[in-house]
């Protein structure tokens, strides 16, 4: 069983940066592919960022390439996203997951972020 703890959300003006945190437990950290999720109010679920194992994969969704930063610190069993230029259309609630090679994802509790304009 992993359980993941995100922090790091709260409130900042648009242009403004964060940095979201996910620590992990329970679980071999190093053999999940970590990443995160966001969920707007009204809206379903979307992918923002992932990271494999290694590391050395990275994709991103469009509407955040180039101004987040997916990282992790396999030694601290922790995964970050540091969230640069940020827009009132990334206010939501952001979701950490890991995901095993068997299928199966764990998720996070969620942390706010929200952009004002």
């Amino acid at each position: 069983q992993v359980t993941l703890v995100e922090s790091g959300g709260g409130l900042v003006q648009a242009g403004g940066s964060l940095r979201l945190s996910c620590v992990a437990s329970g679980g071999t950290f190093s053999r999940y592919a970590m990443g995160w999720f966001r969920q707007a109010p009204g809206k379903e679920r979307e992918f923002v960022a992932g990271i494999i194992r290694g590391g050395g994969s990275t994709p991103y969704a469009d509407s955040v390439r180039g101004r987040f930063t997916i990282s992790r610190d396999n030694a601290k069993n922790t995964v970050y996203l540091q969230m640069n230029s940020l827009k009132p259309e990334d206010t939501a609630i952001y979701y950490c997951y890991a995901h095993q090679i068997t299928g199966y994802t764990y998720w996070g509790q969620g942390t706010q972020v929200t952009v004002s304009s």
